[in-house]
């Protein structure tokens, strides 16, 4: 078919053939995982079978995809044409598959491909949120929607109350907006509550967010997470009363601000 030995040991059409017919019916789904130069999707497409082939090398575009399209032409005379009574039809999709979203890093620990930026990791969230992706060239918070007024947003940063209300501000009453973000403030535990009634907030799965990190080159400790010196001791009520007021704990990231937090 292609003027030139391409494997050494390639799969006779007329065994293929034989082994579909046993397996399957017309109609049924023949799935091949490592395709080669697609002889199984060309034999299930002469016997009125679906059929899926992956293969990761570039066989794809140099032969298994020149190949169908003679199975679909009626231009493929050779294999099992003539006893299947093919003589062309049908068609094809083809998906390229995107990177892994996880890595396995020198630690053995998982974490999100650096192959990955902001607008992919944008895409598989609103697959996962059942959102059509397709950002905005003008309006920075609609990555995606589900209908026509409603829409979702992924960010990685950490969203507080005077971010919300911005955002609620542009939605507007009419639309509504799915936020995913790293971590949010001021909110209710339903994510919004009757103070932004057209924003859903929700922090980024933790399947995706907790459980594994962006890959880098290291994991130094940061400085704000190492652990504090125990406070001094008192010398006295009276040396107490003149010291600087005690500064009040700062909130953590996840306590509840101005009505709860999540």
């Amino acid at each position: 078919m292609f003027g030139e030995d391409i494997f050494g040991t390639p799969k006779p059409e007329k065994l293929l053939m034989g082994v579909v017919h046993i397996a399957t019916n017309p109609g049924d789904l023949v799935l091949d995982s490592f395709a080669g130069s697609g002889t199984t999707g060309g034999v299930a497409h002469k016997m009125g079978r679906h059929w899926i082939m992956v293969e990761l090398g570039e066989h794809c575009h140099t032969h298994i995809i020149p190949r169908l399209k003679k199975v679909i032409d009626g231009e493929d005379f050779g294999g099992v044409t003539e006893t299947t009574g093919w003589q062309g039809g049908g068609g094809f999709r083809y998906f390229h598959l995107a990177p892994s979203l996880l890595e396995t890093d020198k630690w053995s620990r998982e974490v999100i491909s650096k192959a990955y930026n902001a607008e992919m990791l944008a895409e598989a969230l609103c697959k996962l949120e059942n959102f059509t992706y397709a950002p905005s060239d003008t309006v920075y918070w609609q990555h995606g929607h589900s209908t026509e007024r409603d829409f979702i947003y992924v960010t990685t940063q950490t969203l507080g109350p005077d971010q919300l209300q911005q955002l609620s501000d542009e939605v507007g009453p009419d639309r509504s907006l799915l936020v995913l973000c790293a971590a949010f403030r001021g909110t209710s535990s339903q994510g919004g509550g009757d103070r932004w009634p057209n924003l859903t907030v929700k922090k980024i799965p933790n399947h995706i967010r907790s459980r594994c990190e962006w890959g880098h080159d290291d994991y130094s400790l940061k400085i704000e997470n190492l652990p504090k010196a125990p406070p001094k001791p008192v010398a006295s009520s009276q040396t107490a009363r003149k010291g600087p007021k005690a500064r009040p704990e700062e909130p953590g990231l996840f306590d509840d601000i101005e009505g709860g937090g999540q």
